[in-house]
């Protein structure tokens, strides 16, 4: 499929409306009558819950879970058990499927070397989107799927036009096909709450890394 060429200034970023995007893209498969394969980067189950129940609708959906930022080792474990039970209690219009990645935390202390002190939120959090989403993105192209994309877009505190910036590089480096999203309009981060409490999902206290912890974010 043809991919959305990315544009490097802020100024062409900024005007992009992600979901809107994601809306017209989501009506134009569907004109065509078209159940595209989608990678799916997950950072959490919680996350992934209303992502899911969104996309399952007209995606056939493999769940990537890719996150070596998390800290310590057992609530990385916890986190992808989580996913994985999420996953089978849940009701899809299309199959959705789990991928697990390596537990590759020596890659992102190598990334975060000497922004160790970075606030939460700034470059050091945009180098580990950009960690997660390349290894996405190879996956997707190894797997030959038409998309691929990542549930972190619907946490207030992640910044979507970094991560979609980051996205669409990507499918120009790599040929696949990015999809936009802002997966917190439309209500998405309230039903993601939602979701935690009717599958009473392990909802952690803070994003994931070491750094996170240590902050309290």
């Amino acid at each position: 499929m043809d991919f959305i060429k990315w544009k490097s200034t802020n100024e062409n970023v900024q005007k992009i409306n992600y979901q809107k995007e994601l809306d017209k893209q989501i009506e134009e498969l569907q004109k065509e009558g078209l159940v595209p394969r989608l990678l799916l980067h997950s950072c959490c189950a919680p996350c992934s819950s209303y992502v899911l129940e969104y996309l399952s609708e007209y995606f056939e959906i493999t769940v990537f879970y890719y996150n070596p930022n998390i800290y310590p080792e057992s609530e990385y474990t916890k986190r992808v058990l989580e996913q994985q039970t999420l996953i089978h209690q849940m009701y899809f219009r299309h199959p959705v499927t789990f991928m697990a990645g390596a537990y590759d935390k020596e890659k992102f202390y190598e990334m975060a070397k000497g922004m160790e002190d970075v606030k939460e939120g700034g470059e050091r959090c945009f180098r580990c989107y950009e960690l997660r989403l390349r290894e996405t993105a190879k996956k997707a192209v190894e797997g030959k799927f038409d998309y691929f994309t990542t549930t972190l877009s619907i946490s207030p505190l992640k910044n979507a036009q970094k991560l979609n910036e980051i996205g669409m590089k990507l499918a120009q480096e790599f040929g696949v096909s990015y999809l936009m999203s802002d997966f917190k309009k439309k209500n998405g981060y309230k039903r993601s709450v939602e979701l935690s409490e009717k599958y009473d999902l392990y909802r952690q206290d803070y994003c994931g890394c070491v750094f996170s912890m240590r902050d309290g974010t």
